[in-house]
């Protein structure tokens, strides 16, 4: 019989054990091994049928077993210890503390999904698992977060197989109460609730849910709730699931609904209002709209609302392609703003115009989240050097006249949260070499470059655990390959081959993402006798575990994973290429530290970061990849391979597929399959282990979470906090004017003449030319604008590369044509073919850089060649 309706019994803890309560609401059990083992110990058979979940567990605990613990003079010991160490990491002071300087009060952190663990699957791939290692690495370091987001009733999708290997997609119905979470509540006891206006005099409404992420909290909007009608109750229904409209009401929610939030949560609970609010891709976009209209309410007019909202706003892109950003229509966008709907104070067009593509090459009609991110942050950033680059290309259209490399958007490479994603095993490794509170700090804060003491620890302690790993993997994937067996329809007597698929010695090689078509999950069935026979080798075999997940509405990636499975299927090799379904955080965790070699191969520049190669060498496992993402950035030969691209314009997608693949084989079998089955004289592999330690120490530092935390505090929080602190209402008032002055002054901006000092189309290596430009600055006066000469090494296209910018000075007032003049020396301190030019360029005090405003005068063409403005 199926039950009417469902409630959730809490057990009643004695009171010696309350404090497992409070251990089991924080999340940092989730990378606390002391917490986990605690737990454990509580009922192991439990915890391990609970998902190691310690809400699921003290639910499931029996009385007596609860009265047995209360009476139990070691658990209680332990527990005080455990929640004693809670509470001295909740309250002291950490790396933030420490630092110099007024950084931000708080920072606001909004993004469409979060994977902090397993037990909360709030996430479907790499930007929840991001979000959450970032809230994790900000709540070591000190770092006074507020994360937000969406509570998913059905979170992603959990995925099975058919019998002939066709993905299946469920949506398990998830009870909030169930989850680690608590209701805010409003000091009455109600739960505190946020709304949005909707077209049509409807309303919608969300609970927040608070998830204890360490020291951060995460606030988790819910639309299921009574007081919606059933449309609206079911907007946070699915992760990424739905049509435009509703996309865009999850948008709305999470970006509108998640200041409210967060207003409401510093007024209940006293924490300090961010002066910082960071926009994780474009979905949450519209919280800067919700800002501005704030600002509006207490009497700021709309341009000088905007610039103050500019200047506290992070805006990071993660997407190297239009395609993969929110895109909706005109329409939509207007009928669910104004004054019958959300904003109403906000002039729709001003609203529509923060986010239309007018821009060359823009779709004038579609209004682009990402666009709107960029146009309301004073500061955006791409995940990694190369992403940073392909970023500011793919944006330049925002700010024409400049080239590319010059578009405000820098670069912060992504990191991964270490305490998470490093096997214990590897801690307490490193712990046995320089104890448990350094290796724990290393991990968390980071901060060093090389980790040395990785040289003193033994060549055969290395390979054991190397093995020990392998081993765990190989165990895991057998149950998990025999649970998915049985799902697609097998009986138990057709199993027994199961028992012997992979062997803990052989080289393990890992292949774990989303399934979208770029990825390449199926490149290495390329040439399958080639691939058959790397399986195969009778003395130096390689075997292969892959997992990943495509889109639901994605059939193209839905047939990429049919054909792996197909091919995993067949007797001859399947007990050397597995395919696992249903992908998650706990899966992960036991594939990254048990594979030796971790592979990607997506189509080069496509891959923003791409961070699982990151989690698999902090544990010593070496990555084979394309040179995309982070590892185009930090490659070196002493960490692993680099898959050589065909990238070039005139090689069709199938030849390029086809060239990279037998890349990958020649690799496989000339290079890595050697290094790893040689030994040497120890009877060890020991240049396979050279690289391993090089991995470690070298690159570990670099991989890590609290590194990126870090880089985001001193190079885009703390300048963004400053910036807002100076926009006072009379600043902010002031700069939105000065800017529509300048607007409607700048086409009577130009560049007059320039000459230099120099006789002859060539000189000598740290000559220093005398630099003359007049200029027309129409309305404007020199303290409007910043006169530059801009100078550097040429290429056969004359268009200077690596450029160096330095200011001219004016020299005295206006001729009777109003030209001012502008003097300075120009340095010639490159060798070879070399080019300057001058241009004008707006120029205040609160901008971030002169490029901000998108405007820029150059010199004419003619004029160009007139003044002989290269040198060869």
């Amino acid at each position: 019989m199926k039950a009417i309706r469902r409630l959730t019994v809490r057990p009643v803890l004695p009171d010696p054990l309350r404090p497992l309560s409070d251990l089991a609401r924080n999340l940092r059990w989730s990378w606390h091994p002391e917490t986990r083992d605690l737990f454990q110990s509580v009922d192991p058979e439990c915890w391990t049928a609970s998902g190691r979940d310690p809400v699921r567990l003290l639910g499931t605990v029996g009385p007596a077993r609860l009265a047995e613990l209360a009476e139990d003079r070691r658990f209680l010991r332990r527990l005080t210890e455990v929640a004693d160490d809670l509470d001295h990491y909740m309250t002291g002071e950490r790396w933030y503390q420490a630092q110099p300087g007024r950084l931000p009060a708080a920072v606001a952190y909004f993004s469409p999904e979060f994977g902090i663990t397993a037990a909360l699957p709030q996430y479907s791939g790499g930007l929840g698992i991001l979000a959450g290692d970032h809230l994790k690495a900000a709540s070591d370091l000190g770092v006074p977060l507020v994360g937000v987001g969406l509570l998913y009733r059905h979170g992603y999708f959990r995925q099975s197989l058919t019998r002939d290997g066709w993905q299946q997609e469920h949506y398990p119905v998830l009870d909030p109460h169930e989850l680690p979470l608590v209701l805010l509540k409003e000091t009455d006891g109600t739960p505190a609730h946020v709304a949005l206006a909707l077209p049509g005099g409807r309303e919608l409404r969300a609970r927040v849910w608070l998830a204890q992420v360490g020291r951060v909290p995460l606030l988790l909007l819910d639309s299921d709730v009574e007081e919606n009608d059933l449309g609206e109750r079911g907007v946070t229904d699915r992760l990424y699931g739905g049509g435009s409209e509703h996309r865009l009401l999850q948008e709305m929610l999470l970006g509108i609904g998640g200041v409210r939030a967060v207003r409401t949560y510093c007024r209940l609970t006293g924490h300090a209002a961010p002066e910082v609010f960071h926009t994780n891709e474009g979905h949450a976009g519209f919280l800067g709209l919700e800002r501005i209209a704030e600002l509006c309410d207490e009497g700021s007019e709309f341009g000088s609302a905007l610039e103050a909202v500019r200047a506290g706003t992070v805006f990071t892109t993660h997407t190297p392609v239009p395609a993969g950003i929110d895109r909706f229509d005109r329409e939509l966008v207007a009928r669910h703003f104004g004054p019958d709907s959300e904003l109403p104070r906000i002039d729709v067009e001003r609203i529509l115009r923060l986010g239309m593509e007018t821009y060359p090459g823009g779709e004038p009609n579609l209004f682009n989240m990402a666009v709107m991110g960029l146009r309301l942050a004073q500061r955006a950033n791409g995940v990694s050097l190369l992403h940073g680059g392909v970023s500011r290309g793919m944006f330049s259209g925002l700010w024409p006249g400049f080239d590319a490399d010059e578009v405000p958007i820098t670069s912060v490479t992504n990191g991964v949260h270490a305490p998470t994603w490093v096997a214990p095993e590897v801690f307490r490794l490193g712990a046995r070499q320089i104890g448990v509170q350094r290796a724990e700090d290393a991990l968390a804060v980071g901060g060093s470059d090389r980790w040395d003491s990785v040289a003193d620890i033994p060549d055969q302690n290395i390979w054991e655990l190397r093995r020990t790993l392998r081993e765990q993997l190989v165990e895991e994937v057998r149950e998990r390959l025999r649970a998915s067996w049985r799902q697609r329809g097998a009986g138990t007597a057709e199993l027994g081959w199961i028992d012997d698929v992979l062997d803990p010695d052989v080289l393990t090689i890992g292949f774990a993402r989303r399934v979208p078509s770029y990825k390449r999950l199926t490149l290495m069935l390329r040439d399958r006798d080639r691939l058959m026979d790397l399986l195969l080798h009778p003395e130096r075999p390689i075997q292969i575990v892959v997992a990943g997940k495509a889109h639901p509405a994605d059939d193209g990636g839905k047939r990429l994973v049919q054909e792996l499975v197909r091919f995993a299927d067949d007797p001859r090799v399947r007990h050397r290429i597995v395919f696992l379904p249903d992908y998650g955080m706990a899966m992960a965790q036991k594939l990254y530290p048990g594979c030796d070699i971790w592979l990607n191969n997506p189509l080069r520049p496509l891959e923003a970061c791409g961070t699982s190669g990151m989690k698999a060498a902090l544990n010593g496992c070496l990555n084979l990849s394309v040179l995309d993402g982070w590892w185009d950035e930090w490659y070196q030969p002493d960490f692993g391979w680099a898959i050589p691209t065909a990238d070039g314009a005139g090689t069709d997608p199938d030849r390029r597929d086809a060239i990279e693949a037998a890349a990958l084989y020649d690799l496989l079998e000339q290079r890595i399959t050697p290094r790893f089955y040689e030994r040497g004289a120890s009877g060890l592999p020991d240049r396979w282990l050279e690289m391993v330690r090089k991995t470690l120490s070298l690159l570990g530092p670099k991989v890590l979470a609290g590194r990126m935390v870090r880089e985001y505090v001193e190079r885009l929080y703390a300048p963004a906090a400053e910036a807002h602190r100076a926009m006072d209402p009379d600043s902010a008032r002031g700069l939105a004017e000065w800017k529509a002055r300048v607007r409607a002054a700048w086409s009577g901006v130009s560049v007059d003449h320039v000459e230099t000092s120099a006789a002859t189309a060539s000189a000598e290596l740290g000559t220093t030319l005398g630099l003359r430009v007049r200029v027309r600055l129409g309305d404007l006066a020199p303290e409007d604008v910043e006169v530059q000469a801009v100078s550097g090494r040429v290429d056969s296209e004359d268009r200077i590369t690596d450029a160096a910018k330095a200011p001219l000075k004016p020299v005295g007032g206006p001729d009777l044509e109003g030209r001012w003049v502008y003097e300075g020396p120009l340095a010639l301190d490159r060798t070879g073919p070399f080019g300057y030019t001058v241009r004008v360029l707006p120029a205040h005090r609160l901008l971030a850089s002169g490029v901000e405003t998108g405007l820029v005068a150059v010199p004419s063409g003619d004029l160009a060649e007139a003044a002989g403005l290269l040198m060869r």
